[in-house]
């Protein structure tokens, strides 16, 4: 075998590598979608964005919340029966606000319990999907971001302190019309999570938690701990205890691209990703249980990219995958 043909085998299997390790990622998730949906009785959803190796020669590919999302998301929602509860696993950076604001009325208006889990962030437009849920549960370090929005690479808050800080006479008529559109941003993020929380909360309540998430109370990589979240009244809880439990989910890539509208950008520039579920899975004979409380433990996050301890196990026990529908 001469240099040529190495050189052009190595070339095919560095393209292959790629396609060959996600195909084996979604096999493991399916079998375990499988397994934890029949176990939980829940409809489960995972919203995963991750820097991924996924196209030619592993070049890593950029995500965050998009309308493709959205499409997918709503889709899973809406094929699901009304009282059937959802387990949504959040893993996201943030994105469009039109995205976010899709999913979460989606998820608020289903009868069924949604619960949200967070094993490690959901930054911005994530936290505004969570904030949807009648429940979130949170790994011990996982963190929630504020939902103020962005325009371009400005926070509207921060535009809008341009107005209070400089005379009018010195303002160009650009800034002004951004001001007015970051006033608007604003006011509408505000509408939508009081939307969200008006049925959990008392209206002022409710109100001072709009406008501490939306107004720029902290930059829009703040980090809103379990602790600090529990402290503004939100439905937190902290369960990651056992290893072996967890929330599954599918995720499908999606091609990437700049938000072009006002937008609860990504917190920080390492992903973008979609989720939706299978079909509804039929339980295994004799395998049928009451829902089981979970936790964000290892196999979480061995579905949304980390290599958890005991993922490979989890994956071949204690799971059928059940006959086609």
């Amino acid at each position: 075998m001469g240099i040529s043909e190495i050189f052009w085998g190595f070339f095919i299997l560095s393209m292959l590598q790629p396609v060959l390790q996600k195909k084996l990622q979604q096999l493991a998730r399916r079998r375990m979608i499988a397994h934890i949906e029949s176990t939980r009785v829940s409809r489960v959803i995972l919203l995963v964005h991750r820097q991924e190796t996924m196209s030619l020669l592993g070049f890593p590919v950029l995500r965050y919340i998009d309308i493709h999302d959205s499409e997918e998301v709503l889709h899973a929602i809406q094929m699901t029966d009304s009282n059937v509860p959802i387990d949504l696993v959040l893993h996201t950076p943030g994105g469009l606000v039109l995205a976010a604001v899709q999913i979460a009325r989606a998820l608020h208006e289903h009868t069924g319990k949604v619960t949200a889990f967070v094993p490690h962030y959901a930054m911005s437009g994530g936290t505004l999907i969570a904030l949807a849920a009648d429940e979130i549960v949170m790994s011990r370090h996982a963190v929630l971001g504020p939902v103020d929005p962005q325009l371009g690479q400005s926070p509207a808050a921060s535009i809008l302190k341009v107005l209070e800080q400089k005379p009018m006479a010195e303002i160009d008529d650009a800034t002004l019309i951004l001001a007015d559109q970051a006033e608007k941003a604003i006011r509408q993020v505000q509408e939508s999570v009081l939307e969200l929380l008006a049925q959990h909360y008392p209206a002022e309540q409710a109100a001072h938690l709009a406008r501490v998430l939306s107004e720029g109370t902290w930059t829009h990589d703040y980090p809103i701990s379990v602790t600090k979240a529990q402290e503004l009244g939100l439905p937190v809880s902290d369960k990651n205890e056992s290893p072996r439990a967890g929330t599954p989910g599918l995720r499908q890539d999606a091609a990437g691209g700049a938000p072009t509208h006002a937008a609860l950008s990504p917190a920080s520039p390492t992903s973008r990703a979609v989720g939706r579920v299978p079909p509804r899975p039929t339980p295994c004979p004799g395998n049928a249980r009451e829902p089981e409380e979970i936790t964000v433990g290892h196999r979480v996050l061995a579905l949304i990219g980390f290599q958890g301890r005991g993922f490979n196990n989890s994956v071949q026990r204690d799971f059928c995958i059940p006959p086609p529908l």
